[in-house]
């Protein structure tokens, strides 16, 4: 039951709760993670947006001359996320003292970033070519590497939005059975599913309908999440303070 009640107040915050606000909108990027990493992988040539520690394996695999994975593709991956990751850096130091303020403004700017993804996604035809392939990859990165850097600014326990290794670790490493101080297995479970979802969900459209269409739902999560933000960012809580 404590299970079920610490999945039910990540997802539904109560009142005073110290990150407030904060848990649902992070579970609905870790989802965004999903999704845009399905329809890279699928559709841009074997390359991830967000997990860039498969992105370094992959560049080992490239360089070592296996097939269908490119190094340049990993690179330019690694090189947009890292992009994103200092721009995400810059819009901390301006709201330091308000994390509902950081989330916005990372929010606005990673639905920018989508919504370049989504214009070149709906313009460009299937196989996608060499250059389209490219021009969706770095938008998709850099918006990644801006919602990774803020979340890790943001510090909510368990909710990263883009890794889920230490998560799965936790889960084990942590349980009352071990000797552990408990797994928070509610919390972590929904960040899990979440990712598998936006991973089912971004496999689906990318394989059977469009990459648009992956993209689109990726960007209309973004957005969602940018609008309920800019509400919430209006509260001085004790929740928006870092």
């Amino acid at each position: 039951m404590s299970v079920l009640r610490d999945a039910a107040r990540t997802l539904w915050p109560a009142a005073g709760e110290r990150h407030g606000p904060l848990p649902p909108l992070l579970i609905a990027l870790t989802a965004v993670t999903g999704v845009v990493d399905a329809a890279s992988y699928l559709k841009l040539g074997h390359v991830f947006v967000a997990n860039m520690t498969g992105n370094i394996v992959f560049l080992g695999f490239a360089l070592a001359g296996a097939s269908g994975l490119s190094s340049l593709t990993s690179l330019a991956a690694l090189a947009s996320f890292l992009l994103g990751a200092f721009a995400g850096g810059w819009l901390i130091a301006r709201v330091p003292d308000h994390r509902g303020r950081l989330l916005r403004d990372a929010s606005a700017a990673q639905a920018v970033l989508m919504a370049i993804a989504l214009i070149v996604a709906l313009s460009a035809a299937e196989p996608l070519r060499t250059g389209a392939r490219y021009a969706l990859l770095v938008p998709l990165a850099l918006a990644m590497g801006l919602q990774n850097a803020s979340a890790q600014r943001l510090s909510v326990p368990e909710l990263t939005s883009t890794v889920l290794t230490r998560t799965l670790t936790g889960i084990a490493s942590e349980a009352a059975p071990v000797g552990g101080p408990g797994a928070k297995l509610g919390r972590r479970a929904v960040a899990v599913g979440a990712m598998l979802l936006g991973a089912l969900l971004g496999a689906t459209l990318a394989l059977h309908v469009s990459v648009a269409a992956a993209v689109a739902l990726a960007a209309a999560i973004v957005f969602g999440v940018a609008l309920a933000v800019h509400v919430a960012s209006r509260s001085d809580g004790a929740w928006t303070r870092p």
